[in-house]
């Protein structure tokens, strides 16, 4: 088939996905948000700009979700002090406490589906998909 990479990161993605939703359902997240999450987590008072760079998702999503995520009281955003115009990120008392069981499946999936491969395997494989990755970020760049 033609598209065979594409097509096989787009069902693994999708499986992913699903898996997340299912196990984050009892935190009342959607899939995307353990991403959301992990980089607020990190790095608190993120600018929505740099967060919809870091997760290559277009503006208006990463400001729908974290208006869901403000709502559910997972984040809360504030305008920058240097700049009132830049949305600051912060993660809530809920995003940490919650942060362990989002890493803890995240970790599930990643063991599980990358489970079988060896050490070697998994260090090439991961250079090739950040490989693929900064490429397809200069393709976006392009445009």
């Amino acid at each position: 088939a033609v598209y065979t990479i594409t097509r096989s990161m787009n069902n693994l993605v999708r499986c992913m996905n699903l898996y997340r939703a299912e196990q984050l359902a009892p935190l009342e997240l959607k899939s995307c948000h353990a991403g959301y999450l992990l980089e607020i987590c990190a790095c608190p008072g993120i600018s929505q700009e740099q967060l919809s760079r870091r997760i290559y998702a277009n503006k208006s999503n990463v400001a729908r979700q974290l208006a869901a995520l403000e709502e559910s009281g997972y984040v809360r955003r504030s305008p920058g002090e240097e700049d009132r115009r830049v949305m600051r990120v912060y993660p809530t008392e809920k995003a940490l406490a919650a942060l362990p069981r989002i890493q803890e499946i995240m970790d599930r999936w990643e063991k599980v589906v990358a489970g079988q491969l060896s050490v070697q395997e998994r260090e090439r494989l991961t250079a090739l998909l950040e490989d693929m990755t900064c490429r397809a970020a200069e393709l976006l760049e392009e445009q």
